[in-house]
């Protein structure tokens, strides 16, 4: 099965804007099995928060450099099982490990945190990807929702795709399901992202 399409984004330096909110921010500081935070993580978010003082925008901004520097992104030690705390612990991951503990790290600081799923459009020029991308959105009262993406250290841009949202990595899963029948079958997903290139048509008459 090949699924393709075209998406037009922009840059809004990290904030969310035009989002139907189908829930209040609220829902988003409920813990799950994957975002649960141990002593380590709250000790690592305890150290950002005395940096940070009262400045809510200035603790995630914190948590997101400091668990870019602190995570190896490293696609073998885990699976789409694999907890905050235990991905916390072995130092290392994939993005969707990164948000897990982004998030379990804000929501222990009383912040609505989210999971997103979608793609991200790297700037090295590779294409061809093996899955998709995640990132956590966090929200802040005076300005809404903002994009973390701690596996690359950044918020946002205009190269993030968003696809979905739930309290973690199985609210928003992109492929999730159950059936009956058959056996010895494999998932090989293969993800393309690319920019379209735009073609300039010049026509001249006499």
């Amino acid at each position: 099965m090949t699924a393709e399409g075209e998406v037009e984004t922009r840059d809004t330096e990290g904030i969310v804007r035009d989002s139907v909110e189908r829930f209040p921010p609220s829902l988003y500081l409920r813990q799950t099995a994957l975002t649960s935070a141990d002593e380590n993580i709250a000790s690592f978010t305890a150290a950002c928060r005395e940096e940070s003082g009262d400045e809510q925008l200035k603790l995630l901004h914190l948590l997101l450099e400091r668990l870019h520097e602190r995570m190896i992104y490293d696609t073998d030690p885990t699976h789409t099982g694999t907890t905050a705390v235990e991905a916390f612990a072995l130092k290392r991951g994939v993005c969707q490990d990164l948000t897990h503990i982004f998030i379990a790290a804000a929501r222990s600081e009383g912040i609505p945190t989210r999971y997103v799923g979608g793609y991200f459009r790297r700037a090295d020029g590779v294409t061809d990807q093996d899955a998709g991308h995640a990132w956590a959105e966090a929200f802040v009262p005076e300005l809404g929702w903002i994009a973390f993406d701690a596996a690359n250290g950044i918020c946002a841009t205009d190269a993030h795709v968003r696809v979905a949202i739930g309290l973690d990595y199985l609210g928003a899963a992109p492929v999730r399901g159950t059936r009956y029948g058959g056996e010895g079958e494999e998932l090989t997903v293969r993800v393309r992202v690319d920019e379209p290139a735009i073609a300039v048509r010049a026509a001249s008459s006499l």
